[in-house]
């Protein structure tokens, strides 16, 4: 699961260069959902990077989900992406 989290961490690193990236594991607050998967996780993403806050909200969202695109299939369920 930590190899997890630093793959994803070093991808978006490599794309936006960000001052700070933070990536928060939320699936606990998800378990008594009806549709909780175990084998998926709920995540935030709190990232402050010029390269994002330059690009409307919408666009800089697509960016990061275009990146994560093969994990979000497999193995998130949730994101969610706070920019700064």
């Amino acid at each position: 699961m930590n190899n997890f989290f630093e793959e994803i961490k070093k991808k978006i690193s490599n794309k936006f260069n960000p001052e700070e990236l933070l990536l928060i594991d939320n699936s606990y607050l998800h378990k008594s959902h009806k549709s909780f998967d175990p084998k998926k996780f709920h995540l935030k993403i709190i990232i402050k990077s010029d390269v994002l806050k330059k690009k409307g909200k919408i666009e800089a969202h697509k960016a990061i989900f275009s990146i994560l695109k093969d994990e979000m299939e497999e193995k998130i369920h949730a994101l969610e992406i706070e920019i700064k």
